[in-house]
């Protein structure tokens, strides 16, 4: 990671809960490839941390994310062809495993989202689990206008939240959303008019869960879109016995009959 005087993704981790914030404002946190690599390095230092038991994803200054810096990235031709090049062993390259990284951190994810989220942006917002906006917030698959498709694992993450028909509809269109369209049409998950204040409310209520029930239920929930039913269920006997056994189980077993605060130790697996 870069020193903090030039990174363009910051992030502090404060009891067990990381805010990980898009810093260039100045430029509404529009994406470059060094945003784009310190996304997934973020991620990855993320997951190695077993006390960590949620991730909130903000934007500093008045947007959330504008979408990818297209002067900026076109000054790097090379790194456009490295960048675009997908990894073997993970499936993805640099522009998608900065969106899907946050889909393996085996913690809940939450965006909140202010101003602009559009395209790179929807797609970072979209690789959350549960995303939080305001009301006058604009979210736009901005690709669209451009005569591009949304290629930073937008195709799935959004078809899954939206379902395939819009999905298509948001894709072809380029359509701009507010926050308040964004969440009748299940793009976002709640309206708040402080969306990182209701963001760490939300990340505090699932820390007080067991880690790897949490862990367990994302694995699944995200593996079971693909997945058929035989595989799915064979998915929920595993993670179950694992669970039975486990000893942060135990931990909120015990805590629900004396009534008390469960006491976790640390995540059972990265």
């Amino acid at each position: 990671m870069p020193d903090s005087s030039t990174a363009l993704v910051t992030s502090s981790v404060s009891e067990g809960i990381a805010h990980v914030r898009l810093d260039r404002p100045e430029k509404l946190n529009a994406l470059t490839l060094q945003t784009l690599d310190e996304l997934v390095e973020t991620a990855r230092e993320l997951r190695r941390d077993r006390t960590l038991r949620a991730v909130v994803i903000s934007g500093e200054g008045d947007s959330f994310c504008a979408g990818l810096d297209f002067a900026s990235v076109l000054k790097r031709p090379t790194g456009i062809i490295g960048a675009f090049a997908p990894n073997p062993l993970r499936g993805t390259n640099t522009f998608q495993e900065a969106c899907w990284a946050w889909r393996r951190l085996p913690v809940p994810v939450i965006a909140a989202v202010h101003g602009h989220c559009y395209g790179g942006g929807l797609q970072i917002a979209l690789a959350a689990d549960f995303r939080i906006t305001t009301p006058d917030s604009q979210w736009s698959v901005l690709e669209g206008r451009w005569g591009l498709i949304p290629d930073m694992s937008g195709v799935r993450s959004l078809s899954e939240v939206v379902g395939i028909d819009t999905a298509k509809l948001l894709t072809m269109t380029a359509r701009t959303l507010s926050g308040k369209e964004a969440l009748d049409l299940g793009l976002a998950t709640e309206v708040a008019s402080d969306p990182v204040a209701a963001a760490d409310d939300l990340a505090r209520e699932l820390a007080a869960r067991s880690p790897d029930a949490l862990a367990a239920a994302k694995r699944l929930f995200n593996a079971s879109y693909t997945d058929s039913t035989r595989r799915t269920f064979a998915r929920e006997r595993a993670e179950q016995l694992f669970l039975l056994i486990s000893a942060n189980t135990r931990a909120a077993r015990t805590a629900a009959f004396k009534k008390a605060a469960p006491a976790f130790g640390p995540r059972a697996r990265h």
